[in-house]
């Protein structure tokens, strides 16, 4: 018998250094590792957003590691489900994949208190993408 197959998701924004960082690091978390998790920028920043990584610091995730990655066809291929983050983000399509669109604002720019209402908002988008695909969150 064969272990069925862990489900994959790809976050896409334009920069990759904001919500798609924040939402790739909550599904990991909150995930405990029974997604394969992947995110990715149609014009990639150089750096995180500051901001962002410590408002995933103040929930106990860190990403000060993560760079901002390209977003190209094969990472698409490989997701079974694709979320572009509310920004239009041009996403190559391929059949048989789930697509989804979070409208959330940019935090490029802004500070704490206009970032953590944001991971809020991704946080309760992630737990309810985790029931979707029926894989119980961690606390």
């Amino acid at each position: 018998m064969t272990a069925p197959a862990v489900p994959s998701v790809l976050f896409v924004c334009v920069h990759n250094a904001g919500r798609s960082q924040m939402a790739a690091a909550s599904l990991a978390h909150l995930g405990g590792g029974q997604v394969e998790v992947r995110s990715a920028g149609s014009a990639p920043s150089d750096t995180v957003n500051p901001a962002v990584v410590e408002a995933m610091r103040e929930r106990g995730i860190d990403i000060s590691a993560e760079t901002p990655k390209v977003l190209t066809p094969e990472v698409v291929r490989a997701s079974d489900v694709v979320i572009t983050m509310g920004c239009g983000d041009a996403c190559p399509y391929f059949p048989g994949k789930r697509y989804l669109d979070w409208k959330l604002d940019d935090p490029a720019g802004q500070g704490g208190t206009t970032v953590r209402p944001i991971r809020d908002a991704i946080e309760r988008l992630v737990r309810g993408l985790l029931a979707e695909l029926d894989v119980e969150a961690r606390a």
